[in-house]
């Protein structure tokens, strides 16, 4: 974000504004984390700010302030229409195109209003008038942090908003451990701890919430697991009478295709979960090293993300999903097999 996108922008924000922020779909730690820090600095500054959410997302992140405050697309809808109708500005945050919002897709693309993108996914469409686009970006809520650096006003961080902001890291670095996490992303955290997150307890409300019916399931997911050595590859699948037996809730699965990426020797992830209610197949990809997921899924799984963490779908049968994605692997070999880890 340039010096004028910034000037601009401070403007905006210089008289009370009808504001909405609006995470992507299926919002995790990072998404959920960016748009409560955000509306807790901008409740700050007299806006009036909702919070609509394309749909519900995890328990083990309903425990963060503000987040009991979030308007429900699939639920209120016409309430949420409505809101986005009088907005004055529009954050889309964690995501860079409209579709990635779900079924609130049609609304943000018909409405008049300013959109304000901060977001470190790759290939961004062209829709804010005010964009903070990075991909070297660890996570949006960085990225937020950063933001107020430029506005000039992180001494307006509560220790809510601090909370949030390390939660979004901690998860989209998987604990400080993924490529993106670089001295600036750790001085950031540090920096949080000293505004009020508390890493002990922000550890334990996110990853230490199992229930026996998690476990129950995540054990199902590894023993469905496939290891193909030829291609250095690892996959996953979970049918939905799996999920189904094992009471499975929004965000179990969360995880679960990183336990095939920490396999010895495996470069590349992949989670196949059956949503029967969407008709689809539901896929998570995971990388080491230089090979390309992001790429891939937007190339085999109407998806995409990050280099070494994107998302899909498929249309398919489970069982036909499965022989595409080894299909295609034969296609990849030479890459995977160049991967240094």
């Amino acid at each position: 974000m340039n010096k004028d996108q910034i000037e601009g922008l401070k403007k905006e924000l210089s008289s009370p504004r009808n504001i909405v922020i609006v995470p992507h779909k299926n919002p995790d730690g990072d998404a959920v984390g960016s748009v409560t820090a955000l509306y807790g600095y901008l409740i700050q500054l007299g806006h009036k700010v909702t919070m609509i959410s394309p749909n519900d997302f995890p328990t083990f992140l309903k425990w963060m302030d503000y987040s009991d405050l979030f308007v429900n697309y699939e639920q209120e809808s016409k309430k949420a229409d409505a809101l986005i109708n009088e907005a004055d500005l529009i954050f889309n945050l964690d995501h860079n195109a409209f579709h990635r919002a779900g079924n609130m897709e049609t609304i943000l693309s018909e409405v008049k209003s300013t959109f304000v993108m901060i977001d470190h996914h790759q290939q961004p469409d062209d829709f804010a008038t005010y964009m903070y686009s990075d991909t070297a970006m660890s996570s949006t809520c960085e990225m937020i942090y950063h933001f107020l650096e430029m506005l000039g006003d992180t001494e307006k961080i509560t220790p809510a908003m601090a909370t949030a902001m390390y939660t979004g890291i901690l998860t989209d670095t998987g604990s400080f451990k993924y490529r993106s996490t670089t001295s600036t992303t750790l001085r950031v955290a540090a920096n949080l701890v000293d505004k009020g997150a508390n890493s002990e307890g922000i550890n334990r409300k996110i990853y230490d919430v199992n229930t026996p019916s998690r476990m129950k399931l995540l054990g199902v997911a590894l023993n469905n697991m496939v290891i193909l050595e030829k291609y250095r590859t690892a996959f996953i699948t979970l049918t939905q009478k799996e999920l189904d037996d094992n009471n499975f809730k929004k965000g179990d699965t969360e995880g679960f295709v990183n336990y095939a990426l920490s396999l010895d020797g495996i470069v590349f992830a992949q989670i196949l979960i059956e949503k029967k209610s969407e008709s689809i197949i539901k896929t998570s990809l995971r990388s080491k090293g230089d090979f390309d997921v992001n790429q891939l899924a937007r190339d085999n799984w109407e998806g995409g993300g990050h280099k070494n963490a994107a998302g899909g779908k498929s249309d398919l049968s489970m069982d036909d999903t499965v022989k595409k994605l080894i299909s295609i692997l034969p296609y990849y070999e030479k890459e995977l097999h160049e991967v240094v880890i």
